[in-house]
């Protein structure tokens, strides 16, 4: 038994648990709490606290923060709140209950072990099944580790799922589905080529927050986006989470990528939490005190509004919100050394505290003006459920955003639809008619075809319809809209003919998105042709519907070798990678123009065609030593010979065509030979790329 631990009044900052030789130091914030205790622990699992502090509000409160400082308290120990306050009603919008055991909303290390989630959402006591705290010792050796600086032109993404990387068998590594099992992976991406991972939730969530029918089928939120602890790497990632090692697993990943030359990017959740809708369970903001956190209903204010399609929306742009939010995003990089975030729904952080749509909202510009991340990188997923969309339009100027838009008319002009060929010159040239205007640059775009949320890039030509029956919605769920082709047949086929279709479709597809202007971003598992029988929407599928497959990197080599050669040629191609806009003019009116526009014929874009499919395109060169590059895209169900033009001093080489099998169909730049005839015959359905050499 612990001798019970001397207790002072405590500071009211830092918030959270901060560990020192002498003793830790609690802090939380909640404005309407009457009643406060703070219950210790010596495991994440066991039964009774082994103390139970109860603050005095003459002592234990400044303003609106609550604080104890206890002596000679080690790291290690586990921990949560117990409030109570002002009854739940139409008029109060609080849940204050007393018997609930609360996360501290900035603990960096917590427990899920004894988690329930159906017991959190009913009245009354949980403490057999609720989530702990950890008081952490925040020491580590970062040896000189600093967040990357990667120019923005010259990034490629790489979204990926920590879990499901590295989670199937084949994946060979000695930690399956965790932080540490992704730096075995780390070599794999190297030869890729990629710049930086993007990371599908990191922060703390709830496994256990999908619906009813779902999970009685055994599923489980696999995504992620469904986050409780804001400042916690998920205990599901980690090898020891019960040892409290959250923070140092962490850290050891991004220290690893970072001295791979890897930047880490954060997909992160601010719209929501995983406390749900008025059912919801109360695990942590809603028990202290969530009629600041939420937006509530003016009327009946134990109703949440909802413009995230979870039950709630966090209040992002009330004062405290606010600054808990810029504080968490200023700890990840300053603390873990993140590279940038990538924000789910942001377009929910730009409504006011009554729902309205803000011009300028505070949280954003906060973020975007915030000295400790001026150097990060900031990514929009610029819309939210409610119907508020602002791709284009997303408040500030740092910000990127995914560009739905240059998802949408890729995957048409892939597929075969006709007269796009004007919009789909402006969205690979970096979608100036979005970003121009504002004065922002091409990399504001975030250019992608396919991500977490819907098909796969094989699945996209294997399907045209969604398969999520296994989700146990009936297949009401995923999206309707998914701008697919099958190319012949639903789904498997032995069809040799179909098969190879799919597999140029592939290719066609990730030599668009490497050869436009902006910042490409891949789904991880497209270069392995990973399919997930055309299930568009696995956010519950911890399995090996979801998971990598590595055998894949053998069966389906030949589409990783283009991956990672298309990936080489972007990146020894300054003129694709581009800061500002192209003009079609030359920037110092001497030298010839930074890009011309041809069709079937030189000079002779085929803009007005209704029917035209094929689009060609010369991108001068921006350094002296780089090549020029012509580039075909021809998306009709016929050849077409083409004529290449003729620049002084240069001969054209072949770099790709998507119509040639492996090794042919990428060349890598010493093996190219200068072709013989300024005339090429490109294939029905392809890519082809030439490169010049000087002569």
């Amino acid at each position: 038994m612990h001798q019970p631990y001397k207790v002072m009044h405590g500071k009211p900052y830092p918030s959270g648990s901060k560990f020192n030789s002498k003793g830790v130091n609690f802090s939380i914030f909640s404005r309407h709490a009457e009643q406060v205790e703070l219950l210790l622990f010596e495991s994440a699992d066991c039964d009774e606290p082994f103390q139970t502090i109860t603050l005095q509000e003459e002592v234990n409160r400044t303003f609106f923060s609550w604080h104890v400082y206890v002596s000679h308290l080690p790291a290690g120990v586990w921990y949560v709140w117990r409030m109570d306050g002002p009854s739940h009603t139409r008029d109060s919008g609080f849940r204050f209950e007393k018997e609930k055991h609360l996360l501290d909303p900035w603990a960096c290390a917590v427990s899920q072990k004894r988690w329930d989630r159906k017991v959190a959402c009913k009245p009354g006591d949980n403490s057999r099944t609720a989530m702990r705290s950890m008081v952490v010792d925040d020491s580590y050796n970062w040896e000189g580790d600093v967040p990357l600086a990667v120019r923005s032109e010259k990034t490629i993404l790489y979204e990926l799922h920590v879990g499901g990387f590295t989670r199937h068998a084949s994946s060979n590594v000695t930690h399956p589905g965790t932080f540490s099992g992704l730096i075995e992976k780390i070599p794999y991406l190297q030869q890729l080529g990629i710049t930086h991972v993007e990371l599908l939730p990191v922060m703390a969530f709830d496994e256990q927050d999908v619906p009813s029918n779902t999970f009685d089928l055994g599923l489980r939120n696999y995504w992620g986006y469904s986050t409780h602890s804001f400042f916690s790497p998920h205990p599901g990632y980690c090898v020891t989470p019960e040892q409290g090692t959250h923070v140092q697993e962490f850290r050891d990943l991004v220290k690893a990528f970072h001295k791979a030359g890897i930047g880490v990017i954060m997909d992160v959740v601010f719209n929501h939490t995983s406390e749900a809708g008025a059912d919801g369970p109360v695990i942590s903001f809603r028990g202290i005190g969530g009629k600041s956190f939420y937006h509530l209903d003016p009327n009946d204010k134990s109703i949440l509004r909802d413009y995230t399609g979870c039950g709630n929306t966090v209040n992002a742009n009330h004062p405290l919100v606010a600054r808990f939010i810029i504080s968490c995003l200023e700890y990840w990089v300053r603390d873990m050394h993140i590279d940038g975030f990538r924000f789910d729904l942001a377009s929910a952080m730009a409504r006011g505290e009554n729902g309205e749509v803000l011009q300028d909202p505070p949280v954003l510009w906060g973020i975007e003006l915030s000295e400790q991340l001026i150097k990060t990188k900031l990514i929009a997923e610029a819309w939210d459920a409610a119907g508020l969309y602002q791709v284009g339009s997303f408040p500030g100027y740092r910000w990127a955003e995914w560009n739905g838009r240059y998802r949408d008319i890729v995957r048409q002009f892939v597929r075969g639809d006709k007269g796009l060929l004007s919009e789909l010159a402006t969205r690979i040239s970096g979608s100036s008619d979005l970003y121009e205007y504002q004065g922002r640059l091409p990399i504001n775009s975030i250019n992608f075809v396919t991500c977490h949320d819907g098909f796969t890039l094989y699945d996209l030509f294997s399907y045209n319809q969604k398969h999520n029956e296994a989700n146990g919605e009936d297949n009401r769920d995923g999206c309707n809209n998914n701008l697919s082709y099958n190319s012949g047949v639903e789904g498997d086929t032995d069809n040799v003919a179909i098969a190879a279709l799919r597999r140029k479709q592939a290719k066609n597809v990730f030599a668009i998105l490497l050869l436009s202007q902006g910042v490409p971003m891949l789904l991880a598992g497209d270069e392995l042709l990973h399919s997930q029988q055309g299930n568009n929407n696995g956010y519950c599928q911890n399995n090996e519907l979801s998971w990598i497959d590595w055998t894949l990197a053998q069966k389906n080599a030949d589409n990783l070798r283009f991956v990672q050669l298309m990936i080489a040629l972007r990146k020894r191609h300054p003129t694709i990678m581009r800061r500002r806009f192209l003009t079609g003019r030359s920037s110092d009116g001497k030298s010839r123009a930074d890009i011309v526009w041809h069709g079937k014929e030189l000079d002779k874009p085929l803009w007005s065609d209704p029917d035209a499919r094929l689009l060609a395109f010369t991108l001068a060169s921006t350094e002296h030593e780089e090549p020029d590059l012509h580039i075909v895209m021809n998306m009709s169900d016929e050849a077409a010979i083409i004529d290449l033009p003729q620049i002084k001093a240069r001969a054209w080489c072949l770099a790709l065509d998507t119509t040639l099998s492996s090794p042919s169909d990428i060349i890598p730049r010493m093996e190219q030979k200068a072709l013989k005839s300024n005339a090429y015959l490109v294939g029905a359905k392809a890519v082809v790329v030439f490169e010049n050499n000087h002569v």
